[in-house]
């Protein structure tokens, strides 16, 4: 469910925004009265002013027909400004844990969305980015979505431009329902940072290799997995080894859980490092690109860098164990 403004409509300059309408930071967010902004749309102004021109026709004439209009339009004007902070008041937010992500590519934030009753044409986006719903258990209505009574998780879209444990910047909560005379909003800085981890950009690595892993090197990376020749003895089953390897009639017969060990060679360890002649954090984004690549081929691989050397592994873990290094790194 998505929806966006286009380049250039922002109805007020940012700038000025900020200076007028501060967010409020923190953890959770209740919407109340004292953190809800609310203004005329487009369309308010225009309906305020055609009930201010039947006012003038109805005097100059001396006819109630016009004055009857013109009061009608602005008792549905005044309902309308109750109506929308209405539909935001007593919205409850809350950040939830955050997946890691890359650099430069959209980063999906948890939140815990918690209402009372049903909202409508609620939209949440991360400023700058456009406005752009997660798997959220609600109906599309247009630019908007109905948030049904309970608690829902949804995930809001931002995207980090650089490493390390970053924040996604101010949230805007606004609705215009249920008559689109007014903008109601809210603004939100969440408190929990993400994980970001180097953009993948292909480039030059320092790459070298070892000698095949011992059983030394597998017990300190147990992600390491043997050969695939013929296979000469069992083992006790790891849980990390899935079941391509797993001895179905050892278990059958009632002995356990083992895995067969074989009598292939294990593959030679392959160790990453930054590359001396480029940018530090050019050399960062390359590496990052040639470990998820070789973590890909299932080919085990260890980082060996200047504040920190990671040893050979296999597996997701590991992958993100070393991706954790590079985006930490100072």
């Amino acid at each position: 469910m998505v929806s966006a403004d286009r380049p250039g409509r922002s109805w007020w300059p940012r700038g000025r925004s900020r200076r007028l309408f501060r967010p409020r930071q923190g953890t959770r967010l209740r919407l109340h009265g004292r953190n809800i902004y609310i203004l005329p749309t487009g369309f308010g102004c225009l309906w305020l002013t055609g009930a201010g021109v039947l006012q003038l026709v109805g005097i100059q004439q001396q006819s109630n027909g016009p004055l009857f209009i013109s009061f009608l339009l602005l008792g549905l004007f005044v309902l309308a400004l109750h109506l929308t902070a209405i539909n935001l008041q007593g919205l409850e937010l809350a950040c939830g844990q955050p997946a890691a992500g890359f650099a430069g590519e959209p980063l999906p934030y948890p939140l815990q969305i918690r209402s009372r009753y049903r909202r409508y044409q609620v939209e949440l986006s991360f400023e700058p980015t456009p406005r752009a719903w997660g798997p959220l258990q609600a109906r599309n209505l247009g630019q908007g979505s109905v948030i049904e009574p309970g608690d829902q998780w949804l995930a809001i879209p931002w995207s980090a431009s650089r490493r390390g444990l970053q924040r996604p910047g101010t949230l805007r909560v606004r609705s215009t329902a249920p008559l689109g005379l007014f903008r109601c909003w809210s603004l939100w800085q969440p408190e929990v940072a993400q994980l970001v981890y180097p953009a993948r950009r292909p480039g030059p690595v320092l790459e070298r290799s070892s000698s095949p892993l011992g059983q030394d090197s597998e017990a300190a990376a147990p992600g390491v997995a043997s050969g695939a020749g013929d296979w000469s003895d069992l083992r006790p089953h790891r849980v990390e080894e899935g079941v391509a390897r797993l001895a179905w009639k050892s278990l059958a017969r009632g002995r356990g859980a083992h895995s067969k060990v074989f009598d292939a060679p294990a593959p030679q360890a392959c160790w990453l490092s930054l590359h001396p002649g480029i940018a530090r954090e050019q050399a960062l984004e390359n590496l990052c690109e040639r470990l998820c690549r070789v973590s890909a081929a299932g080919l085990p691989f260890g980082l060996v860098l200047a504040e920190q050397t990671v040893p050979p592994g296999l597996g997701p873990r590991h992958r993100d164990r070393c991706l954790a290094v590079l985006a930490q790194l100072p």
